[in-house]
């Protein structure tokens, strides 16, 4: 049988490499909260939307961040997506977003055919 300490201790270490990845990395919001996506008019941006500079994430730009309004930098989600148009899987970070802005972004993510999302969540 596994041991489970083990397997949180890499759930630690796997958050720990997302606060280090945050925490020496610019964020760059190209798509602050109320614009319309460049290619679809109908998808607004709920939640700051950027990348992290000088990262690269599977469509070879870099990792994709939503910045939300709580004052703690601190990230405590993720949502991993699957988009069928561009036949890709993603990560993205949330950092600093309320429980509203998670559901926000959740939904905005599920709301497509042709996007479905998970959110997986740190255990404090």
């Amino acid at each position: 049988m596994k041991n489970i300490t083990n397997l949180y201790n890499f759930d630690n270490e796997f958050w720990t490499a997302i606060d280090c990845l945050i925490d020496s990395h610019k964020i760059i919001i190209d798509r602050p909260k109320g614009t319309v996506h460049p290619k679809f008019n109908d998808f607004i941006y709920n939640v700051d939307y950027g990348y992290l500079e000088n990262t690269k994430s599977m469509d070879n730009n870099g990792i994709d961040i939503f910045v939300g309004s709580k004052k703690d930098k601190y990230a405590d989600c993720i949502i991993c997506t699957i988009d069928l148009l561009k036949n890709d899987c993603e990560i993205k970070l949330l950092l600093s977003c309320t429980d509203e802005e998670k559901h926000i972004i959740y939904q905005t993510l599920n709301n497509s055919p042709y996007m479905k999302g998970i959110m997986i969540k740190r255990d404090i």
